[in-house]
C-alpha cells in the first residue's frame, strides 16, 4: 500500500498514469526489495483486474458508438486483427516460442489503452468531440475483441461452457433491467445495494468463466457493456466504483504485474522489447493510418488516431499475466512483454502529445 501511495503521488506531480508507475514500483519492489504475492495480495488483484474490466466496458457510451458505427468498427477490427495476426506469426516462427504463447504475445501487444486514450483525450479537451468519441468506440471494438480472443484461446468445451452462454445471455438481457431498479429503489442508502448486486453478478460470471476454462474478464467486460447505458446516465455511481477500484483494488493488481518482471530477464531480452515495441508501432500504423484517409480524417488527426490507437496497457497486462500464471509463456517472455506494452503505452502517447495534437475540433466528415 506504501508503494500505491508513493505511486499516485508521482502520478499526480508528473502527469502520468497510475497504472504505469504502479508497474514501475512493482518492478522496483520485486528486484530491490522482496516484494512477493501472498494469497491475500492475489485476491485483491484478481478483483481489481475484474472490476477494471467492467468499469472499461460501462466508460463506452452507446450512442457514440452508434453514430460512428461504420468508421469505429472498420478502424477497431483492423487494429486487432492485422497486429494479432502478424505479431503472432512473427512470434512463432521467426522468436520460435510455442504456438500458445505466441498468441498471448500477439494479444498483449494488438491491445488498445480505455485507460490511456480516456485519459489523453480528456486532458486535451478532445472527448467531448467527434474524434474523441470515434477512438473511444474504436479503442472498445479493438479491447472486446482482444478479450473475446483470449476467452476463446483459454476455454475447454464443456457443460461449464455452456452454462456459462446461457448466464451471459440471461445477464445481458436481465442485468441492465436489475440495476437500474435497484438504483432507483436504493437511491442514495449508504450500504449501497446497486454496487452490490453488480459485484454478485460479475462474481458469479467470474466463477461460471473460470469453472469452463476461460479468463473471468470476459465476462466482467460483456456486463460493463450490458450496463453502460444504464451507468452513463448516472456518473456518481460510476465515480463510487472507480473510487473502490482505483484506491483499494487496481493498484495491488498492477504492483503485482510489475513485480514479476526480473532486471536479469528485462537485461537479456531488450533486445526482443525493441523488436516487439517496433512491430506494435509498425502494425498498429499499417493497420490504422490507412483508414482514416479512406474516413476522409485531416492528416494531423489521422497520425494522433493512429498513434494513440498504438498504446496499450490494462489488457495486454492482463494477456500477459494470464499466459504466465496459465505456465503458457515463461517468467522471461512475461518480462519481455510486459515490458513491450508499457513502451507501447508511453512512445506513442509522448509522440501524439508532443507532435499531432490536434489544436481544434475535428473536421471529420460524417461516413
Amino acid at each position: 500500500m506504501g508503494l500505491a501511495l508513493i505511486a499516485s503521488l508521482i502520478s499526480i506531480r508528473v502527469g502520468i498514469t497510475v497504472a504505469l508507475v504502479e508497474i514501475v514500483m512493482g518492478i522496483f519492489g520485486g528486484n530491490l526489495i522482496g516484494l512477493h504475492v501472498t494469497p491475500a495480495i492475489d485476491t485483491l488483484a484478481n478483483f481489481g483486474v475484474v472490476f477494471l474490466t467492467f468499469l472499461a466496458g460501462a466508460e463506452i457510451d452507446p450512442q457514440s458508438l452508434r453514430q460512428n458505427l461504420k468508421p469505429s468498427l472498420s478502424i477497431g477490427l483492423s487494429s486487432f486483427l492485422i497486429p494479432f495476426a502478424i505479431i503472432s506469426l512473427f512470434t512463432y516462427y521467426i522468436a520460435g516460442w510455442e504456438l500458445k504463447a505466441a498468441l498471448i504475445a500477439g494479444l498483449a501487444l494488438s491491445t488498445t489503452s480505455v485507460a490511456v486514450i480516456y485519459t489523453m483525450l480528456t486532458e486535451t479537451g478532445l472527448a467531448s468531440t467527434s474524434l474523441g468519441k470515434l477512438l473511444l468506440a474504436a479503442c472498445f471494438i479493438t479491447d472486446f475483441s482482444a478479450v473475446l480472443t483470449l476467452g476463446l484461446i483459454s476455454i475447454d468445451v464443456s457443460i461449464w461452457l455452456a452454462i456459462l452462454v446461457i448466464a451471459l445471455i440471461l445477464s445481458i438481457w436481465l442485468a441492465p433491467k436489475a440495476l437500474a431498479w435497484a438504483m432507483r429503489t436504493f437511491k442514495d442508502r449508504i450500504s449501497q445495494p446497486d454496487i452490490k448486486l453488480i459485484m454478485l453478478v460479475i462474481f458469479i460470471l467470474s466463477w461460471l468463466a473460470i469453472a469452463a476454462g476461460s479468463s473471468a474478464v470476459l465476462p466482467a467486460y460483456v456486463m460493463g457493456i450490458t450496463c453502460a447505458g444504464v451507468l452513463t446516465k448516472h456518473r456518481a455511481m460510476i465515480n463510487r466504483l472507480q473510487i473502490i477500484m482505483f484506491s483499494v483494488l487496481t493498484p495491488f493488481y498492477f504492483i503485482k504485474a510489475g513485480s514479476y518482471v526480473s532486471f536479469p530477464a528485462v537485461i537479456s531480452g531488450f533486445t526482443w522489447i525493441l523488436v516487439f515495441l517496433a512491430l506494435n508501432m509498425t502494425t498498429k500504423f499499417i493497420a490504422v493510418w490507412p483508414l482514416t484517409r479512406v474516413f476522409h480524417f485531416p492528416i494531423r488527426d489521422g497520425m494522433y488516431s493512429t498513434l494513440l490507437m498504438s498504446t496499450g496497457l490494462t489488457f495486454g497486462i492482463i494477456s500477459a499475466l494470464y499466459g504466465l500464471t496459465a505456465n503458457i509463456i515463461t517468467s522471461d517472455q512475461y518480462a519481455v512483454l510486459l515490458a513491450a506494452v508499457v513502451g507501447s503505452a508511453l512512445v506513442p502517447s509522448l509522440i501524439a502529445q508532443a507532435w499531432f495534437k490536434p489544436a481544434t475540433t475535428t473536421g471529420l466528415q460524417d461516413p
